[in-house]
């Protein structure tokens, strides 16, 4: 290994005085932040809000200080639906109520997990990733349906918001420390009694949680005034009676499409991601990787159909929150500094610099032809950003950061449903494709 010498550092600090560049970019950044200063304002008709497909859809809703990203997507997707259904203007699925289970489902999973792995040495590698992510707020579109499918749904002011639920470190934080105890202690106390502590532990994780999210309701009424001013109330349901009866669609035939375009992932094969789960009887996460180009068309059969689109992206990347945009054009990193920071989308999943951290959906395109120039996005985070909550994405940072997306199986070729029934490819548990949104 080479040491960094001093000399070499005065020689490069002699070359950067001598740069007039340089010495504008020092002073700059003194009071501002990098993303401010290379901003390129010249690149503006691939932002506005306009679009040639734009759908009609509902006000945006407000994650809060919590991780629920891929729960308030996936509530947005199907309350659209309810709106059409019963002529609604406003509507809104409680988010708490699937994070409620949420929480459950993957305690006990880890919990499970966790047994199983333990006769591992301490620093096996699968056991101390487990215990590293701990219990988050993240989850993929196939948890969100294995919990519609055991627990159901309801609307919003049935079960509404508390402050845990809105600001979720902490019992993220109470709920990790609990699980590592059980898993430090099973190793020498509890022997032959493993089963009845971990379903003391349960006992414990469920009031721990109804004191943070409330206790669900088992039944409620769903009241509500149409767009014409007509009010109507149905009695008596139950979360899942609330689902099968006035959701009008069936999450099973959904599908997630993922565009990954890694040596060790090729296009046109399906994959499952291990120990990445909540309930355990439900269905592994499953994925079909295409091309981006695929992705996009089948995005676009979607949104013809007037129906929106769940998808997974690296939110992080060129974007701007108060104005609403992701755009890589409109960042010039790289001028200011003087450097060559390029990546292709497989460098930089390959490497970590880029991998999906949040779920939205998408609500409309504009088309140049059948080309896609830019994308309609209703985010989570809340109507007091961008344009009223909605944001638009450049097809350029469409295709480097956009990772999956979900939409019905029916704009799948025959051959593309064959590959879903195949063996899936297991990935672990720390690919790239592993993160949750």
């Amino acid at each position: 290994m080479k040491e960094l010498r001093k000399e070499k550092l005065e020689n490069i600090e002699q070359e950067y005085q001598k740069e007039v560049s340089y010495t504008i970019a020092r002073r700059a950044l003194v009071k501002n932040r990098i993303s401010d200063l290379v901003r390129v304002n010249e690149q503006t008709e691939n932002t506005r809000n306009m679009f040639s497909i734009d759908l009609k859809t509902l006000p945006v809703t407000n994650q809060e200080r919590s991780g629920r990203c891929w729960i308030f997507a996936g509530c947005n997707i199907i309350r659209e639906e309810i709106a059409k259904k019963y002529n609604l203007k406003d509507f809104e699925l409680s988010e708490n109520y699937i994070a409620f289970y949420d929480k459950l489902e993957k305690c006990n999973y880890l919990l499970e997990n966790i047994i199983s792995l333990k006769d591992r040495e301490r620093d096996d590698r699968t056991l101390d990733h487990l215990l590293s992510e701990g219990i988050r707020d993240g989850g993929q579109w196939d948890m969100f349906v294995n919990l519609v499918n055991k627990y159901g749904l309801v609307p919003k002011d049935a079960f509404p918001e508390t402050f845990q639920s809105s600001n979720t470190n902490e019992i993220n934080t109470l709920l990790s420390k609990y699980i590592r105890k059980f898993a430090f202690e099973i190793r020498t106390k509890y022997g032959e009694n493993i089963d009845n502590k971990k379903e003391e532990y349960m006992e414990n994780i469920y009031k721990m949680l109804c004191s943070c999210f409330g206790v669900p309701p088992k039944k409620f009424s769903f009241e509500y005034v149409d767009q014409d001013k007509n009010y109507s109330i149905i009695k008596d349901l139950t979360p899942m009676s609330f689902y099968q009866e006035i959701v009008p669609m069936d999450l099973n035939e959904y599908v997630s499409i993922i565009n990954s375009p890694t040596e060790d992932k090729p296009f046109n094969k399906a994959y499952t991601v291990d120990y990445v789960g909540n309930v355990i009887e439900g269905n592994e996460i499953l994925y079909l990787n295409v091309t981006m180009e695929r992705v996009k068309e089948l995005t676009i059969s979607q949104l013809k159909d007037g129906e929106p689109v769940w998808f997974g992206s690296d939110c992080h990347k060129a974007g701007d929150r108060e104005e609403g945009i992701w755009d890589d054009t409109s960042f010039d990193i790289d001028t200011l500094f003087q450097i060559d920071s390029k990546m292709t989308k497989g460098a930089m999943l390959d490497t970590r610099e880029s991998a999906m951290n949040h779920a939205m959906v998408i609500t409309g395109v504009n088309l140049d032809g059948e080309l896609p120039t830019k994308w309609k996005i209703e985010n989570s985070w809340g109507d007091e950003k961008a344009n009223k909550g909605y944001h638009v994405a450049t097809d350029t940072w469409f295709s480097k950061f956009v990772y999956q997306i979900v939409v019905h199986k029916k704009y799948l070729t025959e051959e593309e449903k064959n590959i879903l029934n195949t063996n899936k490819i297991r990935l672990k548990p720390w690919d790239p494709m592993g993160t949750l949104a």
